[in-house]
């Protein structure tokens, strides 16, 4: 009997913790009656290798990163990044339609592509986003920008980091909107 005890003691010791899965959520929509007066796409997206990975990296100082398994991203980062821009170019850019995916949509009047250089994350200083992208219109020149964004985040957890990396592509993409804007 001591022996069963035992054994399954030292099985509940064993168990793996839950995994945690996280987004890139956008602001919310603007309510818009106008009908569609430009088309966006944006896509494709550049991303590190060191972050280019499901579960998130979080930087423990300034030549380690720890990379959590438990606490993954719900969606890769080459995909939700250039969705959670679209939506909030959206919201930018009232009654535009605006679309992501890899793969470019010549039909539109606008087309953002990024290169994220820095997509960091630590619980003392927040999310780093620095971002080059380039606006390509149907006539004109392209227009290109850089976005450097750091954003604390609300609260020094995993949820707290991917709010932080919400916001900082809000900033992104007002930076976008401006630049189609002109």
């Amino acid at each position: 009997m001591k022996r069963l005890l035992l054994v399954l003691l030292l099985a509940g010791c064993g168990a793996t913790p839950k995994e945690a899965f996280y987004t890139l959520a956008s602001a919310p929509p603007v309510e818009s009656a106008a009908a569609a007066t430009m088309t966006v796409h944006v896509g494709p997206v550049a991303i590190p290798d060191t972050v280019d990975r499901t579960p998130m990296v979080i930087r423990k100082g300034p030549n380690e990163v720890e990379i959590e398994e438990f606490h993954r991203w719900a969606e890769p980062l080459k995909t939700a990044i250039p969705r959670a821009v679209a939506a909030n170019l959206a919201r930018e850019l009232r009654g535009a339609r605006v679309s992501s995916g890899r793969l470019s949509n010549p039909a539109a009047d606008h087309r953002v592509t990024l290169d994220v250089s820095r997509f960091e994350s630590s619980f003392s200083e927040g999310a780093t986003l620095e971002a080059a992208w380039t606006v390509t219109g149907k006539t004109g020149a392209p227009v290109n920008g850089r976005t450097l964004a750091r954003v604390p985040a609300p609260s020094a957890d995993y949820s707290g980091i991917a709010g932080a990396h919400s916001r900082a592509l809000e900033q992104l993409a007002r930076e976008i909107a401006a630049a189609i804007s002109r």
